[in-house]
């Protein structure tokens, strides 16, 4: 007789203009299948509803900053799903993940607050990735995501699942 536990969820919910951010949750799902005993969801956030996020047992909110703030996209996310999940999911783990051509730090404090309201638990800091686009036309263009930048986000994310899977999250 077999008892099998069943599969842990992993959301990744993302929004990217320029495929930065794209990029980074793409490799944290590449990372974060790796572990058997972990289902990944990588969801665009304008795609993302309540019963996803009710659905899974941990999160990774991956966002480009824009103007100093996480993007429209994710908010709209965050608006429409947080009073459904609100003390639903406490205690859950999360991660940021956030492409920056500055800063970053500003996105990070928003998710943070709304992570605190939804009472889940950081396992890291963010990681914020800073692409230094200062002008109109490099802020716009298509972002390419250093390998090593790239590696760092699998690395969280591997981590993130790994800690799902044993039970320690």
């Amino acid at each position: 007789m077999s008892t099998s536990t069943p599969k842990k969820t992993l959301l990744i919910v993302y929004h990217s203009m320029t495929g930065g951010t794209r990029q980074m949750a793409e490799a944290a799902r590449d990372a974060a299948t790796g572990e058997d005993e972990v289902q990944v969801c990588l969801m665009h956030a304008s795609e993302a509803q309540p019963g996803d996020v009710l659905a899974a047992d941990g999160y990774i909110f991956a966002t480009p900053e824009n103007l100093a703030a996480i993007s429209g996209q994710m908010k709209d996310f965050f608006d429409r799903c947080y009073y459904p999940a609100l003390d639903r999911i406490n205690g859950r783990p999360y991660l940021t993940l956030i492409c920056a051509g500055s800063d970053g730090s500003n996105a990070a404090r928003q998710i943070d607050r709304i992570a605190t309201g939804w009472r889940l638990r950081t396992v890291a800091e963010p990681l914020i990735i800073c692409t230094h686009a200062q002008t109109p036309e490099a802020i716009l263009a298509p972002k390419q995501i250093a390998e090593d930048d790239l590696q760092n986000c699998r690395a969280l994310a591997a981590s993130l699942a790994a800690g799902l899977a044993l039970g320690i999250f």
